[in-house]
């Protein structure tokens, strides 16, 4: 539990240092001197513990006023993308030289757009487009202020030591390869001519390093059948999978400014939100050599699993021998083809 809440505080001061950032930029940017170089402001009240209950009830009063601004804003954006649609359609039909296409129909174009103008400077008011960048700012370091003073009354000071995949930006890469593991072993029974090669080629060097050692020494005491085999896997992948799946979707996600303004309804945008990936789903906050080493394990079943249903097929019934628990790549698989082939005449 106490590792958990180590992952969970290193992901809230991650994502408030990079809020933070952000709103330093935006101080750096204003007229007045007092919002220049915050960032010293935020490291000097980082020292404090004390947060106050009327500091809280601000920033949560706060928090509301700017999430509405927000919600306008992205009204806003989506109905100027509107505007631009419906003022092409204009140039369009201004430009057809069929009479039929113009005339009423022209003129009731004219007027949504008339209304539709109307309607975006009521939206602009209600917006940020309306806030001066000083009133955003006051308001966002009282925000800050607040969060700062919470994370580290909540989590205190600890962080994490060992080495993680995501702060190394190797946790793609290993979410890539527990994936190519889930597939093969999904299609065990028809793999790919390549497919333990082209896994081999993309297994992290220690990884590799460590596996051909560990495949001679690799022993299974009782002989399994190919689904105890893959129950055994799947002990780990079930839990592994998910989460290099989610590796891959938050690498690979939509920005979500643009997303958020082009949804339709704000059923829609709830919908998005909740479907939101946080870190702690991923292998961002995984341990190296755990990893590392779950792999590795995945790989000797992996190793186990092919050669015996290799073996179901040709119709051998023998446990397997430690003599062919290595690792073919390149050259080798050609070389095995040949002596299988050469076993079976």
């Amino acid at each position: 539990m106490d590792e958990l809440l180590r992952i969970v505080a290193a992901d809230k001061r991650e994502e408030l240092k990079i809020f933070s950032g952000e709103v330093v930029r935006f101080g750096n940017r204003c007229k007045d001197p007092q919002w220049h170089n915050l960032d010293r402001y935020f490291e000097k009240i980082s020292r404090d513990r004390n947060p106050r209950r009327q500091l809280q009830e601000e920033a949560e009063s706060i928090m509301e006023l700017l999430m509405i601004l927000v919600q306008f804003t992205a009204e806003l954006y989506h109905e100027l993308q509107i505007l631009d649609r419906m003022e092409q359609e204009c140039q369009r039909r201004e430009g057809s030289t069929a009479a039929n296409q113009r005339g009423e129909s022209l003129a009731m174009l004219k007027a949504e757009i008339k209304s539709q103008k109307k309607r975006i400077r009521n939206v602009k008011k209600k917006s940020l487009w309306s806030r001066s960048l000083e009133e955003v700012m006051e308001k966002l370091v009282d925000v800050i202020h607040f969060l700062i003073l919470e994370i580290g009354n909540a989590f205190g000071g600890g962080g994490i030591n060992n080495p993680r995949l995501g702060p190394a930006g190797l946790s793609l890469h290993y979410a890539n390869v527990v994936m190519q593991i889930d597939n093969l072993v999904a299609r065990s029974s028809s793999m790919p001519p390549n497919g333990k090669d082209t896994l081999y080629q993309s297994l992290p060097p220690g990884v590799k390093s460590a596996l051909r050692s560990k495949l001679q020494s690799f022993h299974v005491k009782d002989e399994l059948t190919i689904t105890e085999i893959k129950d055994t896997m799947e002990k780990t992948l079930q839990w592994l999978v998910p989460m290099s799946t989610n590796t891959a979707k938050a690498h690979h996600g939509f920005g979500w400014v643009g997303e958020w303004a082009s949804t339709g309804s704000e059923a829609n945008r709830k919908t998005a939100a909740a479907a939101d990936i946080i870190r702690i789903e991923t292998l961002h906050h995984a341990d190296k050599e755990k990893t590392e080493a779950y792999i590795l394990e995945q790989l000797l079943w992996l190793h186990h699993l092919v050669s015996k249903t290799k073996s179901v097929s040709n119709g051998v019934s023998t446990k397997i021998s430690c003599q062919v628990c290595h690792w073919h790549t390149g050259s080798e698989v050609e070389q095995e083809t040949k002596t299988r082939a050469t076993q079976c005449s």
